[in-house]
């Protein structure tokens, strides 16, 4: 028998790379091999997509649902028992508390179909408000900062394949070299075609060293480094005043914030020179057409709506949002980051990223769902919240795709909350530390063993494609909020609304979407394997009718913004301190980041041998002045001690990163977990917690 080849994509980042898969081993994993039709990567892949069916392995993956015993500990058990251990955890804690004290935690690792279900689960199930993601801990600042200044937000409104083409590129706070490697060959293209790149990093990562020009403020400082730039470019009469007077609202106000962040204050808060200030100016002003792209490293903060919102405001009065190769832009990080947000996650959002207090999306979408918009609970608590009321307000959850005893803020304190909860059942693939802590852990299918969608950094909507099935014992996400459907909706066959198979979901999905910013009513699982993705807003036809099929959006605001007069909004801002200032206990910043071979919190990618031959555990990395007053050497064991806990890992000394600064990556648990560290303090309008920035003492552990 010939053997089928599945076109498919990755299962990690939101680049969302196409890779081709053959079954191999009787069926039981894939091999992967170019899949040079996909525009994206063009056959390119890092090392975790190449390796990505080692955790498909029986051997690392779970098989059986587990059941946790009398004793304590977590035991085999048949899918009936487990989920009526669900159902009773669950239902109890609802009939004894109400349906708020049960909270549901997704992930951006999510198909759209499985976030889809989670969210309508909660909602019309559960009856809960208590359901967030771990999306939050994304791009969720950006999205506030793009809904505020353009109507709508999309990562990139515009597609990769227009970096190249740009004159300039400022990359803030990201590093594509380690977090999304075949992403790196747009920024080296464009400096071939003789464009610019800016770099804003306090450490001189690969990415960094790629940069015409290299800019390394001091973390948390991001905010005013983009008013510094602003101010220059009003001072040097770089803005496009016809521009702003066309297409903008709310200039005034932002030029006399901007202009009080005189360049030798902004030089003096965030350490970069006034000369340097100057050249990005001209490198971003002088081309035509130019770009700022935003990351983790700014939108990671207590003030990250703030910031992002100073660096639109950058490109706003230079003219460049909704011009040809032009714009601002996020680099989103999860595989659905995009999507999952888009369609239920979220504590405050519905289906076609409508907003859940709105009384028209509520009718919309519960006619869809067949329900009384009045039965809707209202907005919850963010990701951080949820997790913080865990055991207290919240007496039961249930977690999908997320490992937030690793990757949560404060994170020593999260998994004292979620010890103290009376019941967890989480779904996953592997027995992560989060899924280690649970009652009922669940057995679910992966990337090559299930169909569904995904929405790209593009916004591009991607088809996924089931290659293999899964073991024997496991089931899919759809499959248990069918079954927990039937055991905790009462009267009326609920399960009927939860269907098991992908592409009926979807087409309900389309249903909820149809109007909403986030349209995928004109999108088809046909359409998505035969044009290699849609991007949205992708209407349906008008009438039945109608046949004209609408395209999808790849370039957004290119005639009007998506706001009601088709005018962007500057938002004046201006800059302050981090939420935890260094001290003479804490005279330090740490930040932190990922590395190429690890991914997220490690749950996966920790389980495979290549990868963590390449990436084996945590490491602090400081300055060598910073390691010659404490006494570190390479590759001895440093202390880093915050106001919440204490992280323990090997020394890596480098002049690439601010004698004043250190950084740790937060893919391990253990003495090594980064989040231990972590401040949770909150963005007041994105709720996003400041990873980027916390004040920290080191000390060289003795031996």
């Amino acid at each position: 028998m010939r053997e089928t080849v599945t076109s498919t994509h990755c299962p990690y980042c939101a680049l969302q790379c196409g890779m081709n898969l053959t079954p191999a081993d009787g069926g039981r994993t894939v091999e992967v091999s170019e899949r040079a039709d996909f525009p994206v990567n063009r056959g390119a892949l890092c090392g975790k997509g190449r390796t990505a069916p080692a955790v498909l392995s029986s051997a690392v993956r779970l098989t059986s649902p587990l059941v946790r015993s009398a004793a304590g500990t977590l035991e085999p058990a048949s899918w009936e028992e487990a989920l009526d251990r669900v159902a009773e955890g669950i239902g109890g804690a609802r009939a004894d508390h109400g349906a708020d004290a049960v909270g549901v935690f997704g992930g951006g690792g999510l198909t759209n179909e499985k976030a889809y279900a989670l969210g309508k689960f909660a909602r019309v199930v559960l009856g809960t408000s208590q359901i967030d993601y771990n999306g939050r801990f994304c791009m969720s600042s950006a999205a506030a900062a793009g809904g505020r200044a353009f109507g709508l937000d999309r990562g990139l409104p515009f597609p990769l394949e227009d970096i190249p083409r740009t004159g300039c590129v400022i990359l803030v706070g990201s590093n594509p070299a380690e977090t999304m490697p075949p992403a790196l060959r747009y920024f080296t293209e464009l400096k071939e075609n003789g464009g610019t790149l800016i770099v804003v990093d306090p450490r001189r990562t690969r990415t960094a060293e790629q940069a015409d020009l290299h800019l390394a403020p001091r973390p948390g400082t991001d905010l005013a480094l983009a008013l510094g730039l602003l101010h220059l470019a009003v001072a040097e009469g770089r803005t496009d005043e016809a521009y702003i007077r066309e297409r903008t609202l709310g200039w005034e106000d932002t030029r006399a914030a901007a202009m009080a962040h005189w360049p030798e204050y902004v030089e003096r808060v965030t350490g970069v020179s006034v000369p340097q200030l100057r050249e990005a100016v001209r490198l971003f002003c002088e081309p035509e057409s130019a770009m700022v792209l935003t990351a983790r490293g700014p939108e990671q903060q207590a003030k990250g709506t703030d910031t992002v919102s100073a660096w639109i405001n950058l490109a706003l009065a230079t003219g460049r949002p909704g011009r040809p190769l032009s714009g601002y832009g996020c680099l989103t990080g999860q595989g659905n980051g995009q999507g999952g947000r888009e369609h239920g996650q979220k504590a405050d959002q519905l289906p076609g990223y409508r907003k859940l207090t709105d009384p028209a999306a509520r009718a919309h979408v519960a006619e869809v769902w067949g329900v009384d918009p009045d039965s809707l609970p209202g907005p919850g608590r963010s990701a951080y919240e949820l997790l913080d009321a865990l055991g207290s307000d919240v007496r039961a959850l249930l977690l999908m795709g997320s490992n937030p005893v690793v990757s949560a803020p404060r994170a020593a304190h999260v998994e004292e909350r979620i010890r103290s909860l009376d019941f967890l059942a989480v779904c996953d693939v592997v027995l992560s530390e989060t899924a280690g802590l649970a009652d009922v852990v669940l057995p679910v299918t992966q990337w090559a063993e299930e169909t569904g969608t995904t929405t790209s950094l593009e916004g591009r909507v991607l088809l996924r494609r089931r290659a293999i099935s899964p073991p024997p014992g496991v089931r899919s996400d759809l499959e248990v909020l069918h079954e927990l459907a039937a055991r905790l909706g009462g009267e009326g066959s609920p399960e009927k609304r939860f269907p098991t198979d992908p592409e009926e979901v979807f087409e309900e999905l389309r249903r909820a979407s149809a109007g909403g910013p986030a349209d995928y009513s004109g999108i088809t699982y046909r359409r998505l394997a035969e044009e290699n993705g849609v991007f949205w807003p992708c209407p349906a036809p008008g009438k039945p009718s109608d046949e004209t099929v609408h395209p999808g959006t790849p370039r957004l605001f290119l005639d009007r913004f998506a706001t009601e007069d088709g005018r962007a909004r500057f938002v004046p801002v201006s800059h302050r301190a981090v939420a935890e200032e260094p001290d003479e206990e804490y005279p330090v910043l740490l930040t932190t980041g990922r590395v190429v071979a690890q991914y997220q919190s490690g749950a996966q990618t920790r389980r495979v041998d290549e990868l963590n031959a390449a990436a084996p555990g945590p490491f602090v990395e400081l300055h060598p002045r910073l390691a010659q007053r404490i006494g570190a050497v390479e590759g001895g064991p440093v202390a880093v001690v915050s106001r919440r806990g204490r992280a323990v890992a090997p020394a890596r000394i480098t002049t690439s990163i601010r004698p004043d600064t250190v950084f740790m990556p937060f893919h391990w648990a253990g003495e090594g977990r980064a989040n231990t560290l972590t401040n949770p303090a909150l963005d007041p309008t994105s709720r996003m917690p400041e990873f980027k920035a916390c004040a920290v003492r080191l000390e060289a552990v003795r031996p």
